[in-house]
């Protein structure tokens, strides 16, 4: 569904800002249904797609990626078998021994990529969807809102299961190399985030806002 533009009225609320050429644009009347998405009439940018069901498949998703996290943290990542000796390799355990390897830059930067940054987006949407379900608004939903954006593109567990691969691989002729529990979390939390990336709408949970009660 295309948009019409819009004439120049900035203190007008129904306004779109196309987030690829910038045109302002006002929803066409047949756009009203929840299931709708819009092009953008100069460039035929994507708007908007959403679903009627949307915040509930993004706080499903999110439930099942807090779940995979806790799994992806709490059991090994992988487990080194050496002359009998077997050695298990946690996310927590690999921070802590970079920390003492004298390079706490790097530890910090483990731990938060792949644990806490990851955990607060996770539970951003949850916050976010949760009460909006039970048409609720959400204490400090801009500033939660603004903290999801930006917490985003620094959730790298992509980055670190492709570490995992490149050393499980190098690793191959010095030890006997077994994938832990945490791996195969890890690997499900990779695709579990990029689905919620792909189904959740900000235009959704704004309007979603704006019916709900205080």
């Amino acid at each position: 569904m295309l948009y019409e533009p819009a004439p120049m009225m900035a203190d007008d609320p129904a306004l779109i800002a196309c987030r690829e050429c910038d045109l302002l644009v006002r929803p066409a009347a047949a756009s009203a249904s929840p299931q709708a998405s819009a092009l953008c009439p100069r460039c035929g940018a994507l708007l908007y797609r959403c679903s009627g069901n949307s915040l509930e498949n993004t706080l499903a998703l999110a439930c099942a990626a807090l779940v995979l996290l806790i799994i992806a943290n709490a059991f090994p990542v992988v487990s080194l078998d050496i002359q009998g000796q077997r050695l298990d390799a946690t996310v927590f355990g690999a921070a802590l021994q970079l920390w003492r390897e004298d390079m706490p830059a790097v530890a910090l930067l483990v731990l938060a990529t792949t644990s806490l940054i990851p955990f607060l987006e996770i539970g951003s949407v949850i916050w976010l969807t949760l009460p909006l379900l039970y048409g609720r608004r959400p204490a400090g939903f801009a500033r939660v809102f603004r903290a999801l954006q930006g917490a985003h593109p620094w959730a790298m567990v992509e980055v670190f299961i492709l570490g995992i691969l490149v050393s499980l691989v190098k690793l191959a002729h010095l030890a006997d190399v077994l994938p832990g529990p945490a791996m195969l979390g890890f690997a499900l939390l990779m695709l579990v985030l990029a689905a919620i990336s792909s189904i959740i709408e900000p235009r959704a949970l704004w309007q979603a806002w704006e019916e709900a009660r205080e």
